[in-house]
């Protein structure tokens, strides 16, 4: 495991032990003798059902309730998938045939029954009509041999189909009973769960997972987990520095503020690098039609005292959306660089001047700031901008057709998604199907659609890196997009304990331990 330092920015960092700032309060020794985790999330969880959810908290409630048969296991750098605890074997028999086998004498909360091979089949084909509908795209259908045995089946062979599915939040298996009665899907509760944890939320307020009393697999190291609701980072942060949570993500200013001057009793974990950050457009607002517009845009912002300002220098400069350590990763921009007056030039071109727009971004401190800093940046070629923050449920509303019509008012604003470990997976959020689901830029090209089908089924690495350089040229030339960053998901906590994440940062409740 490396330590932080100069391979913190590898596609995957680790666990760092790190020296010296005392505390001066001893709280964290309860939670060690009580067996009580307290972590924390930054909103309340909206729609548990993996094929409608966000995601975020949501996926980290599904891996502590629900079945996988997957889950990604770390060797050293290197980054794996094993069977879940819920299976006896996983084994990829051939390029389009995955056999599973479920653990025996798992059941389902309720008057549900057992957890059958048949709940797989009705979880991932229901996959295939939801919002999550892409990590399934190279799903035919699934064979159920009996009640414990089944078969996936691809329509085409897709070599990271167990590691960026089934390993993530979509892969989660659902109670075909339950969510049946529930009326097909479900938001805020459970129909049933199977996993070591129960669930109970009160909204605005906390998270509880508890230990379910006949969980028969292996019982996790702690026996109640709260997930403390805090939206502020810096908020989260304070309460951790004061004992009052035992493992929090940290903001850039902090993981700075900890490199240079390490706290005693902390350990930094950081997660990987899978998260992309960019300034988006919505293509189909008047102000925002005109491709040269978008241009000019992308000349005008600065990424560099970007990444200075409001992220202390503790993050990587972005040229797309695939992520560091990942086929297809760009070196560069190809369609713009920061060029003020270029800037001009292109919106004298366009004929524009005194153009006032809406920047909205999530009401955290390093989104503000970065706000702010393209505020600046595009004050300085004459476009006026009003940067609107934005609390974390409506915001991600914002360029949702099945939210209402909010879509139409959307200008511009910072988006960040987490990504799994192969590049198809950030992809699929910008093919045509996407625009008002994921897509908020709203545009739609034929190309790209056809070279997201390609990527699905090409084994070959060398090709994969062209599909997806090209996909991503062709996103920055439509002018809709100014990469910014990838973060590292950092995170803080007491040195008697070991967090256990997914690679784009997701916690494992079940996996954290004493360390």
């Amino acid at each position: 495991m490396a330590q932080i330092g100069t391979t913190r920015r590898r596609f995957l960092a680790s666990t760092a032990a790190v020296g010296a700032l005392a505390m001066t309060t001893s709280p964290r020794a309860a939670f060690a003798q009580g067996r009580v985790l307290r972590l924390r999330q930054d909103a309340d969880n909206d729609i548990l059902d993996p094929a409608y959810m966000t995601g975020a908290g949501e996926i980290e409630a599904q891996m502590a309730c629900l079945p996988f048969l997957a889950e990604y296991v770390r060797d050293g750098d290197s980054l794996g998938w094993q069977p879940s605890p819920y299976v006896k074997k996983l084994e990829q028999r051939d390029p389009t045939h995955i056999d599973f086998e479920l653990v025996d004498g798992l059941t389902w909360t309720g008057d549900n029954g057992a957890v059958t091979a048949a709940d797989v089949k009705f979880s991932f084909e229901r996959m295939k009509t939801g919002d999550w509908s892409g990590y399934f795209d190279a799903l035919d259908h699934v064979e159920v041999t009996d009640d414990l045995n089944g078969t996936i089946v691809l329509n085409q062979p897709f070599a990271p189909f167990i590691m960026v599915t089934l390993c993530h939040g979509p892969g989660a298996v659902v109670c075909e009973k339950a969510v049946t009665a529930a009326g097909g899907k479900f938001t805020t509760e459970f129909p049933a769960v199977c996993g070591p944890y129960l669930y109970e939320a009160i909204p605005g307020q906390k998270v509880i997972f508890t230990l379910r009393p006949d969980w028969p697999g292996p019982k996790p190291a702690f026996d109640r987990v709260e997930c403390n609701v805090i939206g502020e980072t810096k908020a989260a942060e304070l309460a951790f520095e004061a004992g009052e949570l035992d493992c929090t993500a940290i903001g850039t200013d902090t993981l700075a503020r900890y490199t240079k001057a390490p706290p005693d009793d902390v350990t930094i974990t950081v997660a990987g690098e899978l998260q992309y950050m960019w300034l988006g457009m919505n293509t189909q607002h008047p102000k925002l039609q005109d491709k040269t517009v978008r241009r000019a845009i992308q000349h005008a912002i600065d990424v560099d005292s970007i990444i200075a300002g409001a992220f202390s220098g503790t993050v990587t400069k972005s040229n797309g959306i695939i992520c560091p350590g990942l086929i297809g990763h760009r070196d560069d921009t190809k369609y713009y660089h920061y060029d003020p007056q270029k800037a001009r030039d292109l919106l004298a071109e366009a004929g524009v001047s005194g153009l006032e727009l809406t920047l909205r971004t999530l009401n955290w401190q390093e989104r503000v700031l970065a706000a702010q800093i393209i505020q600046a940046n595009l004050a300085a070629v004459g476009i006026k901008v009003t940067v609107l923050p934005v609390d974390s449920g409506p915001f991600w509303e914002m360029g949702s057709e099945a939210a209402g019509d909010q879509w139409k008012d959307l200008e511009i604003w910072l988006m960040r998604f987490g990504t799994t470990p192969d590049p198809y997976e950030a992809t699929q959020w910008f093919v045509s199907s996407q625009v008002g689901v994921w897509n908020w830029e709203r545009w739609s090209d034929p190309e790209y659609d056809r070279l997201y089908k390609e990527g699905i089924a090409e084994i070959d690495d060398a090709k994969r890196r062209d599909i997806y350089l090209r996909m991503q040229d062709i996103m920055e030339e439509t002018g809709a997009y100014v990469w910014i960053d990838h973060e590292p998901e950092v995170y803080a906590h007491t040195d008697t304990l070991i967090a256990e994440t997914t690679p784009a940062g997701d916690q494992v409740h079940r996996r954290f331990k004493d360390a």
